[in-house]
């Protein structure tokens, strides 16, 4: 199978925090958009069209698909026909994945476990980035952060991460594992969008301090921040398909909040983007943030996105207007 052989040189690819890992700025994830929610020929149309575009990162975890891990068998299917050396690949564990007391949260038991079960699903001896996808308020995090250090220590996992950890539990992470001289946290995955900001305040400022890269996920609020949704909500969005697994419904598409997109599409179209480029080339103009996690239902979605690339420069004046226009959402 070949590949497009210039898929390298309009990419972006930025350092992930110190490390020596460098990132696509536009990432795939497989979490809602395709994974086992789209047919296997087209979710590899899908992946083959990142691919081209030099989208070197695929992003999972272990819950996502329906059911749980078919997302990561599908990916492992797709993954056969393509060069292994020169992606990313991700997973995470954390929430409920199988009945009883280990099926979920942050313990040792359920973290090497899933990894386990995870390199099974995609046919591989290691992930590049394992995540603990969300932490734990009943296990020591210091045994969380060790099952970390164990997968990498075994060769399981190339670097460790964290997903959806908030101050104080971030900084404590850090400090705990260069007490103990372990793997190092190389990269968190929070939720950051236009219509989500919290990572400003919880995340950015100290992995920009500790050189902790970050990649945002749902930077398009699962499909609010493009122009599906300007003129209400169409019969075949996520948010009246509603998939679970933290999946958006209709009460979240509010006659205020359909305001504020048509707002904001007002001015993407003004500096000749679509809302979905300028919503990522928004976040991507922080260069404390390493990537952006896209998902998608259809091959010209990907196009689109990699198109932010274009222009990640903001005017000051756009930048007043964009926040007078998210202040009152």
């Amino acid at each position: 199978m070949s590949f497009n052989p210039h898929r390298y040189e309009t990419m972006h690819y930025r350092r992930c925090g110190r490390s020596g890992l460098r990132l696509p700025a536009v990432s795939f994830g497989l979490w809602q958009g395709t994974g086992s929610y789209v047919d296997e020929a087209a979710s590899r149309e899908i992946v083959h069209t990142a691919f081209d575009l030099g989208v070197t990162h695929f992003d999972l975890a272990n819950n996502y698909g329906d059911p749980a891990g078919a997302s990561e068998a599908l990916f492992g299917r797709i993954l056969r026909g393509m060069p292994r050396h020169e992606l990313v690949v991700s997973s995470k564990a954390g929430y409920s994945m199988w009945p009883g007391p280990y099926g979920e949260w942050g313990s040792r038991k359920h973290l090497i476990e899933s990894c386990e079960q995870s390199l099974k699903r995609l046919g591989l001896d290691h992930v590049d980035i394992f995540y603990s996808h969300r932490f734990d308020p009943d296990t020591p995090l210091e045994e969380t952060l060790g099952a970390l250090e164990s997968l990498v220590r075994q060769g399981k996992a190339l670097y460790a991460g964290i997903s959806s950890y908030v101050e104080p539990h971030f900084s404590d992470a850090l400090r705990i594992v260069r007490q103990h001289d372990w793997a190092p946290i190389t990269i968190h995955q929070p939720r950051y969008s236009m219509l989500d900001r919290g990572a400003e305040r919880e995340v950015l400022p100290t992995a920009g301090q500790e050189g902790v890269g970050v990649i945002g996920f749902s930077p398009l609020a699962q499909g609010l921040l493009t122009n599906k949704y300007l003129n209400g909500i169409p019969g075949d969005s996520r948010a009246m398909l509603n998939k679970g697994n933290g999946g958006m419904t209709p009460a979240q598409v509010t006659p205020q909040r359909i305001a504020t997109l048509k707002a904001l599409d007002d001015v993407a179209r003004a500096r000749g983007q679509s809302l979905a480029q300028m919503a990522l080339a928004w976040l991507l103009k922080d260069e404390r943030l390493t990537s952006v996690l896209i998902g998608a239902s259809k091959p010209e979605q990907i196009t689109e996105c990699v198109g932010c690339l274009a222009n990640l420069s903001f005017e000051p004046a756009e930048l007043a207007t964009i926040e007078r226009i998210l202040a009152p959402d």
